[in-house]
């Protein structure tokens, strides 16, 4: 884990229990930058969905990977970047969910990164040197402070 400045970079395996301790780690960085605690909600809601979703559909084997996560505040934004080794997949290429259908009349699945979208002011996916990236911007009030 690189330290607590304006950038914090940490990896964890594809096990979902090392969420909530990933989870922790991205809420002191976020108080401690004095975000807001709905940033810090947003920020943590959309990596446990990115990497619970590369966890349970990404990898096509049982083996150990690493799942590496960045945060950076610079100027008014936070920036974080989500990168795995799974198989290549843009998430942000599926249709938007349509929550105006009813509920037996949805598509299965895609709600998780409806709410990272709806949470997030920007989000991009890249696929560089066999690894998915994706990168999710957050405006902050503090940011702008600083």
């Amino acid at each position: 884990m690189t330290g607590m400045g304006g950038t914090l970079e940490f990896s964890v395996a594809n096990d979902l229990h090392g969420i909530s301790s990933a989870a922790a780690r991205i809420d002191a960085f976020c108080a401690a930058h004095d975000l807001a605690h709905g940033i810090s909600f947003d920020v943590t809601l959309a990596f446990d969905e990115l990497v619970t979703d590369a966890i349970g559909y990404g990898f096509d084997d049982d083996g150990e990977h690493r799942i590496d996560l960045a945060l950076r505040i610079e100027g008014g934004t936070l920036t974080v970047e989500v990168a795995d080794d799974g198989r290549a997949f843009d998430p942000f290429q599926a249709p938007e969910h349509d929550l105006s259908a009813p509920v037996e009349e949805r598509a299965r699945g895609g709600l998780g990164i409806y709410l990272v979208r709806k949470t997030m002011d920007a989000v991009t996916y890249r696929r560089e040197d066999g690894r998915n990236v994706v990168t999710l911007t957050k405006r902050t009030a503090a940011g702008e402070a600083a």
